[in-house]
């Protein structure tokens, strides 16, 4: 069994950004110690409780903290960047922490349609963006080679690369939560990974069209795909249970289109009473997460692991912390990699 981490870079109510970040440095260099597989990082913009906004500067921070472990985004939201940036941005990584780096590219905008709106504006992105995804797509890869992109210019071989001399080129994996991405994955042959933590649902039916649709390529000979779970495992089950309702109740303010804030500590979210719906869906994200003790935990990640036919699971520490933790640390967040370390290595 292979354990991954996905991080958000999340910022609790008592953390500024640069406590979150030396937090989520430590988490990384946590992971590596233990023997986690790869440790990516997510791109969101304009969350008061998500710091994770540049993967690509966050990737270059945490490999030059980290020794072993891959480090990668989970993922480079495409249609935000144009193909030749985010090419330089991973070749420029893979050359100063050969392999070691992963690319991951999502389809989503990661944001909010006026964030969506700002970030694409200015550099005359639109709609058209998402239409040209899967082009994008073999224009990121393309680009990284060592052979560069031949541009048809008129008596002219003119050749476009990422970097002058490639030697080797990151791992590229498509992200998503949907038919469209297993589809998409399966046809360009590339590796693929489900967003298993967003709500639980579709995951089976993309996993099989995607293994069953699957043309081998230059990226990967076979299938190649796991998923991702969001987790919390403390000593006890009352305990992981409490330092994962701060993140239950961000999860469903954010399905109710309620404001969003930082990230409650414990007793905070202790204090807050949900309205029933919002109280519904809290509770079924706790169904579909993995929370509990060592022992439950584990058995929960073998589980899905058996369920979805993967042998790589790649958890999202969710826990939050209680008052008068120091504000630069996530304990909780390192005690669940460590305790499932014990269990599943």
């Amino acid at each position: 069994m292979r354990l991954s981490v996905l991080d958000l870079v999340p910022v609790r109510t008592d953390q500024t950004t640069s406590d979150a970040l030396a937090a989520s440095t430590q988490l990384a260099q946590t992971a590596d110690r233990l023997g986690y597989t790869r440790y990516w990082v997510a791109e969101h913009h304009n969350m008061p409780s998500v710091a994770a906004t540049s993967p690509p500067v966050l990737i270059a921070h945490l490999a030059a903290h980290t020794t072993h472990i891959r480090v990668g985004s989970g993922g480079v939201m495409l249609p935000n960047h144009a193909p030749l940036a985010v090419a330089e941005q991973f070749a420029l990584l893979e050359a100063a922490h050969p392999g070691r780096i992963d690319l991951g590219i999502g389809r989503a905008p990661g944001s909010d349609p006026v964030t969506s709106w700002a970030l694409r504006n200015a550099a005359g992105r639109d709609d058209r963006d998402i239409e040209a995804f899967p082009d994008y797509l073999d224009d990121v890869v393309a680009l990284m080679g060592e052979r560069g992109v031949r541009v048809p210019i008129p008596n002219e071989r003119y050749i476009l690369k990422a970097t002058p001399a490639a030697v080797s080129v990151p791992k590229l994996w498509l992200l998503g939560s949907s038919m469209y991405s297993a589809h998409l994955a399966a046809a360009k042959g590339l590796p693929y990974v489900f967003a298993h933590h967003f709500s639980g649902k579709g995951t089976a039916e993309a996993l099989e069209a995607y293994r069953t649709k699957f043309r081998p390529s230059d990226q990967a000979s076979e299938p190649l795909t796991f998923l991702t779970v969001n987790a919390v495992v403390a000593e006890t089950s009352e305990e992981a249970k409490a330092l994962a309702l701060p993140n239950l109740h961000m999860m469903a303010r954010l399905r109710t289109g309620q404001p969003l804030g930082p990230l409650e500590l414990v007793e905070e979210a202790q204090a807050q009473t949900l309205s029933p719906h919002a109280q519904r869906i809290s509770e079924e994200a706790l169904r579909r997460a993995v929370v509990g003790t060592p022992t439950e935990a584990a058995d929960q990640i073998r589980a899905l692991a058996a369920q979805f036919d993967v042998d790589e699971v790649m958890v999202n520490p969710v826990a939050s912390a209680r008052r008068g933790t120091d504000p630069g640390t996530a304990p909780a967040r390192d005690t669940t990699l460590e305790l499932l370390a014990k269990e599943l290595f």
